[in-house]
């Protein structure tokens, strides 16, 4: 009970924070309400897919991109990209030229970037809305997409992010782009961070190669509030740069904090001003993507590749904490893409060749882990006492959170996935490479 009221309260002043278009049931954002996977309805699938069961919809999205479906209402918004070719000769020539060299990697001749918005209820795509088209677009990495962030909602508007591609501003009623920005760094593999909302100002990051910052812009018109440059960062090579972490907002001893993780560095600001509030140095990792998650005055941050640390470290330091807030690092199985999760005292998390680890937050003791199986890039979520984990092929491992690994179901779906889990009346979205489907509980004979 304690727990549901301080997830209340906290959904509360953040949705206070976005517009009065949003509602607590809204999965408006990266991970939803709060930002890290918690679901706030109680009635959601344990089983579903395979052969047999139907899902409630399932709708061919067209083009293609690793955005997660975000939620207002009874809209279903996501974002996608659509391809011009090169020839066999021309790709190999371009490839060739780039200083990162080409193994894994592709490239076009040009992208199309767009959102699409689709009816909750029935999956029938309502509209779709032409963003950006870029020329000779930079190559991406093989297992990425031109249109991998998640779009964010305030209610009223939609807000598309593609990485150096472009940041647009949908208008939901009339579908006018309202604003339209572009930030020019080298991504080397293309966008990952997804937009986050707080007031009037929408945050961006960008980690590439030779330029690495944190801006707010105004919501409403695009122009820059404020833009913050990264902590020195100490790399022998310049792609050790980069970072693709989504920021989170955390309320904590009287301050809002905007955390944001780049390469080496976990910093927090004032969101209003973007002002420090302190830094850590959290390791010499880099290209990092999942998520921080946040509890009872602790931040929990992944610090990417290559060599992977769970750190935790306390939000109530100034200035620089790197010698005095790390509670406790770990380096067991940490994921290099999909986000944690907290559910009580645990931490749970998923490596990216399917190792599941729980540890306890206090601590960074090692509770348990198993190997779930498959390729893990999506982020998990948590239901009343059912933590959902999906690979890359499809299937979806659900289990009881706690101290043993307790395992109560797997569903697989047809169709590689990249996207997280997002949540409408009580059914999960599941975005596949190249169907959306909503999936209600399976009836058990």
């Amino acid at each position: 009970m304690q727990e549901k009221r301080r997830l209340g309260l906290f959904l509360g002043g953040l949705l206070a924070t976005i517009s009065n278009g949003v509602k607590a049931d809204d999965w408006y954002q990266f991970r939803g309400p709060r930002g890290d996977g918690y679901i706030a309805e109680k009635n959601v699938p344990t089983t579903w897919g395979g052969f047999f069961e139907k899902p409630v919809w399932k709708t061919v999205v067209p083009g293609r991109g690793w955005s997660s479906p975000i939620v207002v209402a009874n809209r279903i918004w996501l974002t996608s990209s659509e391809q011009v070719a090169l020839s066999d000769q021309a790709a190999v020539q371009k490839l060739a030229s780039r200083p990162f060299g080409s193994s894994d990697f592709q490239t076009h001749a040009s992208v199309s970037l767009f959102a699409i918005e689709l009816n909750a209820d029935t999956g029938e795509i309502l509209r779709r809305v032409e963003l950006f088209t870029v020329e000779n677009p930079t190559p991406i990495h093989s297992m990425n997409s031109y249109a991998s962030p998640t779009p964010i909602t305030d209610g009223s508007r939609v807000y598309c992010h593609f990485g150096s591609l472009g940041t647009a501003c949908i208008d939901i009623p009339s579908g006018k782009v309202l604003w339209r920005r572009e930030f020019k760094i080298e991504e080397i593999t293309g966008g990952g961070a997804s937009p986050v909302l707080w007031g009037n100002h929408l945050f961006v990051p960008f980690d590439g190669s030779d330029e690495q910052y944190l801006v707010a812009l105004d919501k409403l018109t695009g122009q820059t509030v404020w833009k913050s440059a990264r902590p020195p960062i100490e790399a022998s090579h310049d792609s050790h740069r980069r970072a693709f972490s989504t920021p989170l907002i955390v309320e904590s001893d009287g301050r809002t904090q905007l955390i944001s993780a780049a390469a080496q560095w976990l910093v927090s600001h004032n969101p209003e001003d973007g002002s420090e509030w302190w830094r850590a140095k959290v390791g010499e990792g880099h290209a990092l993507v999942p998520r921080p998650v946040f509890q009872n005055g602790s931040i929990f941050v992944c610090t990417g590749y290559s060599k992977p640390q769970m750190v935790a470290i306390k939000v109530n330091g100034s200035g620089d904490v790197s010698e005095t807030a790390i509670l406790w690092r770990s380096m067991r199985q940490v994921p290099e893409i999909a986000s944690p999760i907290i559910v009580g005292r645990e931490i749970y998390f998923v490596s990216a060749m399917g190792i599941a680890t729980c540890l306890d937050t206090e601590t960074g003791a090692l509770v348990w882990q198993h190997r779930l199986g498959g390729t893990h890039a999506s982020s998990p979520s948590y239901s009343d006492g059912r933590i959902y984990f999906t690979s890359q092929e499809g299937i979806t491992t659900v289990i009881r959170p706690g101290l043993v690994y307790s395992e109560i179901a797997k569903n697989e779906l047809f169709g590689e996935t990249l996207a997280s889990l997002a949540v409408y009346k009580g059914m999960f979205l599941l975005r596949t490479d190249p169907i959306l489907y909503c999936l209600k509980q399976a009836q058990l004979e």
